[in-house]
């Protein structure tokens, strides 16, 4: 294709050669959209100029530099947002049921601890053998339950049917730790999936919107350095004929 054909710029309708613009053809849509946003009567196969193609291009990079700090500040007020607005805390479970306690919990707590224990079965396992020893041999001239050992079986039969109960009684206690527990994986699980939720949104916006957003920047970037470069080409010669054409004269 012939790049040295003179052609008119759009915006005002200056001569140029080809080689020193851009038909809108050739221009990514968002940025043709500019300039028809501009210019209505611009059409597919006009042409603009690199130096008023350059305000465009500054016009886009800007854009979407602003609606990705836009989506972002909006992302980061949701997370914010969803952070203060916790209305609730999470329940010490310790504290709280040290706070409710009663003596008779108290006691059953410490019956099921003193009974779930190794010093208990010791203890037990030495009174009943003291006790069957000293009534079968009539140690001390004691024999007040003598065998089969009526006394104790019955002695056995009452501690089981005190001890049941309270043991019972320390297990609610347990099971009440347990809800309140399960209550605070419930906030925690549902408070972490809702930051979770926005974490993911932001991250979608980063790689759907924002990382194209910079490729397209950077790429956008090249051109206006190559425009700006061959510009000051341009200068440059210029300036050097307007020497040449000085020094020619003296």
């Amino acid at each position: 294709m012939d790049r040295n054909k003179a052609v008119k710029c759009l915006v005002d309708d200056a001569v140029f050669m080809e080689d020193e613009g851009l038909f809108l053809s050739d221009l990514h849509p968002s940025i043709v959209n500019l300039i028809k946003h501009d210019y209505p009567k611009a059409k597919i196969n006009s042409f603009i100029c690199s130096h008023h193609l350059l305000k465009y291009r500054m016009a886009r990079v800007d854009s979407m530099i602003n609606a990705d700090l836009k989506q972002s500040q909006k992302i980061n007020r949701k997370l914010t947002k969803a952070l203060q607005n916790d209305d609730y805390e999470i329940t010490d479970v310790n504290v709280a049921l040290s706070k409710t306690l009663t003596f008779g919990q108290r006691v059953s707590d410490a019956v099921a601890r003193f009974g779930g224990s190794w010093s208990f079965i010791f203890i037990f396992v030495g009174v009943l053998l003291g006790w069957m020893i000293i009534n079968g041999l009539s140690l001390f001239g004691l024999h007040f339950d003598p065998y089969p050992f009526i006394l104790l079986n019955l002695a056995l039969s009452c501690i089981a049917a005190i001890q049941a109960p309270i043991i019972m009684m320390s297990q609610n206690r347990s099971a009440d730790r347990d809800r309140l527990d399960a209550e605070n994986d419930f906030h925690v699980n549902l408070k972490s999936e809702h930051e979770l939720r926005i974490l993911h949104a932001k991250l979608d916006h980063l790689t759907q919107n924002q990382l194209p957003h910079d490729l397209e920047i950077e790429k956008l970037q090249l051109q206006i350095l190559g425009e700006v470069r061959t510009e000051l080409t341009n200068l440059r010669n210029e300036n050097a004929k307007l020497r040449l054409a000085l020094k020619n004269k003296k």
